[in-house]
């Protein structure tokens, strides 16, 4: 909970510097005044990206007409549009290069949300030296994120030769010893899978059982362990192969069994991001916000739309962040009736409803009172194979692919909607909210 005041402290702050700088924006398809277009959307856009629009490197053909109908002839978008990846290799600029080239129209950084920009938001880490594991440019994502002092895995492995021994052709040839004075650790980040496994893994797990002092031996410490944040929770993800491919949920899995086998405790998480996480969706429901309101448009969005092709994570997480949003409108209901009925005060309604989420009473709340799950049959998703409609009745290792951490719900990986592909999602969104394609 201390976790979340403070990421909504620090949104609230980006919120007012943010609408400070609505009119310095560059030139891109979510730019440009709309305040007096003749349909303006009362409803948002989630897109995921791997097997809903590309299978790795390779477009899905349907991707490309279905962004036709979402803008306008000057390139503009005509619905607010923001892309919700659990991918966490690259800065958010270069995935917005990426899609824009994939799909044909301008896509500008603000509309990509990747796995661990919700770290921008994690300020008490920034000054604290971080250890840092992922593959792709992980230095400068952090530094980009707002982390001032980051080690990586391969810094570690540098500083100490030693520590690193599962590849023989990787030894040191010659006796060896530390070569660098590296500070202390003092949390890792999770940005998503490496490509060596056994390196990183041996070396996360030195980290957390020396307390971030690689230079000692594995100490019997006090419980918790350093500050762990893993951003991506996909057990598995669609790329090109006819199978899906493991994912860093995959590596999460064999790093908290490794603990637990050595230490006989769980590993524990100060922050898990990426969907399916709540907080993931909320963040990406103010981007939808920002968008509407730098675009001039008045009418409040109400409706979101998740679109994805994995049960476990686009559907579960926009299952779960509906449940939340359905839960705080009953919320507010009741409250107003009381006040109708004189049972209680209209100037404590914000303020009450507010205090049983910490989330709520420092970030602006959310315009939307629905998050509608889509499923599409173009990635992980395989329409032959059903979820058990009681867990009971199900093997959980072998059904829920989700995280250690999420329960499994029957009712939050059912999808709001089954549809071949993203082209037909986009098309049953504009008919459900009536609105012209273009």
């Amino acid at each position: 909970m201390k976790i979340l005041s403070l990421f909504c402290r620090a949104v609230n702050a980006l919120c007012n510097r943010q609408a400070g700088r609505r009119t310095l924006l560059s030139q891109c398809g979510m730019c440009g005044a709309a305040s007096d277009s003749k349909h303006q959307p009362g409803f948002g856009l989630l897109f995921d990206i791997d097997g809903v629009l590309v299978r790795g490197r390779t477009p899905i053909p349907a991707a490309k007409k279905a962004f036709q109908k979402l803008v306008n002839p000057q390139g503009q978008f005509v619905v607010p549009v923001v892309f919700v990846t659990n991918a966490g290799n690259v800065l958010r600029q270069t995935k917005a290069d990426q899609l824009s080239h994939i799909l044909g129209v301008p896509i500008s950084q603000d509309q990509v949300m990747m796995s661990h920009s919700p770290l921008r938001m994690f300020k008490k880490y920034h000054e604290k030296c971080v250890l840092v594991s992922g593959q792709g440019p992980v230095l400068d994502i952090a530094k980009n994120l707002g982390f001032v002092k980051v080690v990586s895995i391969d810094m570690l492995r540098e500083a100490f030769p030693l520590l690193d021994m599962v590849d023989h052709n990787r030894r040191p040839k010659l006796p060896s010893s530390a070569i660098a004075n590296l500070p202390r650790i003092e949390a890792v980040i999770l940005f998503g899978e490496p490509i060596r496994w056994e390196t990183n893994l041996q070396l996360i797990i030195d980290t957390l059982l020396t307390n971030g002092n690689l230079s000692s031996a594995h100490q019997n410490l006090k419980f918790p362990h350093l500050p762990l944040l893993a951003c991506n929770m996909d057990l598995m993800w669609m790329a090109e192969a006819h199978s899906p491919r493991f994912g860093h949920g995959t590596f999460l899995v064999c790093l908290e069994n490794i603990y637990k086998k050595i230490t006989g405790e769980d590993l524990k998480y100060e922050a898990l991001m990426g969907k399916p996480s709540e907080l993931t969706y909320h963040y990406a429901e103010y981007l939808i916000r920002e968008q509407a309101a730098e675009r001039g448009w008045r009418t409040p969005v109400r409706s979101l739309y998740a679109i994805g092709d994995n049960l476990m994570t686009d559907i579960y997480g926009a299952n779960l962040y509906n449940r939340y949003l359905e839960e705080r409108t009953a919320r507010k209901s009741k409250a107003v009736a009381k006040v109708a009925a004189g049972t209680r005060s209209s100037t404590a309604l914000p303020q009450e409803e507010d205090m049983d989420n910490v989330w709520e009473s420092e970030l602006a709340p959310p315009s939307a009172t629905s998050c509608k799950s889509i499923l599409v049959c173009t990635g992980v998703y395989n329409p032959r194979t059903e979820v058990p409609p009681d867990a009971s009745q199900a093997i959980k290792e072998t059904v829920f692919h989700g995280h250690r951490d999420f329960r499994f719900d029957p009712a939050l990986v059912e999808p709001g909607h089954i549809v071949q592909d993203v082209d037909a999602a986009v098309e049953l969104i504009f008919e459900r909210e009536k609105f012209p394609i273009q």
